[in-house]
């Protein structure tokens, strides 16, 4: 056993002194080195909040069609009407939109984080970073600032069928606890349907109970938590994106400063060179 290993220790000396493993592991240490970790964490929150609230958002709004046709008895509208089918369609396009559209954002947003590290930084020169990147990192301030108002908008917007479905789950399971308890659910308290239209459920009617009794209620309601929830992680990562870009957007300002302090003085240099050169030059051919 002691055998083994010191045979793999020598081994492992052999490969750290060969120069060949040598310029991998240094090779590896300046990937690694480039890495955007920042924007890496930022970028799995993004993904991961978005995949949260479209899949669940989704399957949350399909569910809630099921049970306004099944427990409260509604049917679409023939024509072009703009009833709440049409409207839980339209959220589901939106959906597909929002999902589309931030995976793409959060690409740009690596892609951004991956040219203001310092292993791009010495492989393009600094001038080429400062010039370009000052200006996309402002650029992606703003953007991301507004992103984030709209992300706690649909925050905002997404607590309401949560409260909804609380209300609903609540008179459930009082039902359940208080016996010969007559409640009611009407929609118009919502503005799911118009005034002129009463649709209500009691808990007297027997789709009443059935609704409560069926697993599509309780699977729709944590639908939109975990939904609320995924809305919650984006409005995250967007203010985690903000911080990263505007960290950024100072390093970059810095190298642009610093950059200018180097030509000027690389500047100055050479010009006190030029004139010692001369000196040096007149004064050998006064001597000679």
């Amino acid at each position: 056993m002691n055998m083994v290993i010191l045979a793999a220790q020598v081994g492992r000396s052999r490969h750290h002194n060969d120069p060949k493993y040598s310029g991998c592991f240094e090779c590896c240490i300046k990937c690694l080195g480039g890495i955007p970790y920042a924007s890496l964490i930022a970028t799995i929150l993004l993904y991961a909040g978005v995949a949260l609230f479209c899949g669940c958002g989704h399957e949350a709004l399909s569910g809630t069609v099921n049970i306004l046709q099944t427990y409260f008895e509604m049917a679409r509208t023939a024509g072009d009407t703009l009833d709440v089918f049409t409207m839980i369609d339209i959220f589901k396009y939106v959906i597909y939109g929002i999902a589309a559209a931030f995976f793409v954002y959060g690409i740009l947003l690596m892609v951004e984080g991956f040219f203001t590290t310092g292993a791009i930084k010495d492989l393009y020169g600094d001038f080429k970073i400062t010039t370009c990147g000052r200006c996309v990192s402002a650029w992606f301030i703003m953007l991301t600032y507004l992103f984030m108002l709209a992300w706690l908008g649909v925050t905002a917007f997404t607590s309401l069928p949560v409260y909804m479905y609380f209300n609903l789950w609540t008179i459930c399971r009082n039902t359940t606890l208080v016996e010969g308890a007559n409640l009611c659910l009407d929609l118009r308290q919502f503005g799911i349907v118009t005034i002129g239209e009463e649709k209500k459920i009691c808990t007297v009617s027997e789709n009443f109970l059935r609704m409560c009794e069926s697993t599509e209620l309780n699977m729709t309601f944590h639908l939109f938590i975990v939904a609320l929830a995924g809305a919650g992680a984006a409005v995250i990562a967007m203010v985690h994106y903000l911080m990263v870009l505007s960290a950024n957007w100072a390093y970059v300002k810095d190298a642009c400063r610093m950059q200018k302090y180097e030509d000027i003085k690389s500047k100055e240099e050479q010009e006190l060179h030029d004139i010692h050169s001369t000196r040096s030059k007149e004064r050998l051919n006064a001597y000679t």
